[in-house]
């Protein structure tokens, strides 16, 4: 598992992180969800939706990838991964249940730095 993380942690090193939703801004279509966190993408980087690999930057900042969110959402019928970054257990908890909205579901994945 380890090398997963080395090379997640090699994908994020190299590309820049565009934040284009800042902590405490409102979803440009669900004006009522507010970002608790930073959260944007990797430059130069592609994901399902055909946009940059989404990433949630917590409250330690940086760019030590601290965990993963795989989101499932059987509304739209697809699926994504959200990098985290600097986060810590609580960071990553609340960012967990801002994917468990409505139909949306999500599986967090802890790297134990450090071991």
């Amino acid at each position: 598992m380890e090398t997963f993380w080395v090379s997640l942690q090699k994908l994020v090193n190299s590309h820049d992180i565009v934040i284009d939703r800042p902590k405490d801004s409102a979803h440009p279509r669900y004006p009522e969800y507010i970002y608790p966190f930073d959260y944007g993408y990797l430059n130069n980087t592609s994901s399902q939706d055909e946009d940059g690999i989404d990433c949630w930057v917590g409250s330690q900042g940086g760019k030590e990838v601290t965990g993963m969110v795989t989101v499932i959402d059987p509304v739209k019928g697809d699926s994504e991964i959200k990098i985290l970054l600097g986060c810590t257990e609580k960071d990553m908890n609340i960012i967990l249940q801002c994917h468990k909205r409505g139909d949306m579901d999500g599986l967090l994945m802890s790297r134990n730095i450090g071991s």
